[in-house]
């Protein structure tokens, strides 16, 4: 989809819109990354219930993304925002070990939904900050991301609360969405 936005010299440029779907377990920074990127800054968050949704404005490119709350009674409405996602952003608690195994069970289950068979996926692997954090290498294992031979997929070390890994993230989501 394309929207003209104006500039103040009343030149319009085109911006792109893209739907994008912002998932995870609860607790693993989801609305922390969506507010720093929509504000840039952080933003005081209670665990999601329902969703959030914001534009995000990125090198002529909209995003429009819909961050959806991760707590176990609430993740099988997920589904409910299949339709017409172009990207997925799958959040990871990186210092979280405990629960990487239910990370990837709902990764899994996710990606075989028909209606996100085109989605790309990024994955933030966030928290990268904590001492205990596992690399993108790790988690990469951990959720069999090797093993998807048809779906394009990234994954990108974060830390939302500094910002850090973010842009990176959205750069190859941009450029991917883009082709």
């Amino acid at each position: 989809m394309y929207t003209f936005k104006y500039t103040l010299k009343n030149q319009s440029i085109i911006v792109i819109d893209f739907y994008i779907l912002s998932v995870g377990l609860d607790a693993a920074g989801k609305t922390t990354i969506l507010y720093k990127l929509k504000l840039g800054e952080i933003v005081t968050t209670i665990p999601t219930i329902g969703f959030n949704v914001e534009s995000v404005e990125y090198k002529n490119i909209s995003f429009t993304v819909w961050d959806v709350g991760g707590q176990d009674k609430i993740r099988p409405l997920w589904r409910h925002y299949f339709q017409n996602t172009q990207g997925l952003i799958f959040v990871v608690d990186s210092n979280d070990r405990e629960r990487l195994a239910e990370s990837k069970d709902e990764l899994t289950k996710m990606l075989q939904e028909d209606e996100l068979r085109d989605a790309l996926l990024l994955v933030f692997a966030n928290k990268q900050d904590l001492p205990n954090a596992m690399s993108c290498a790790d988690i990469t294992t951990a959720l069999g991301l090797q093993n998807m031979r048809n779906r394009k997929w990234y994954i990108q070390g974060a830390t939302a609360t500094q910002g850090t890994g973010l842009y990176e993230g959205l750069d190859w989501l941009s450029s991917e969405l883009s082709k």
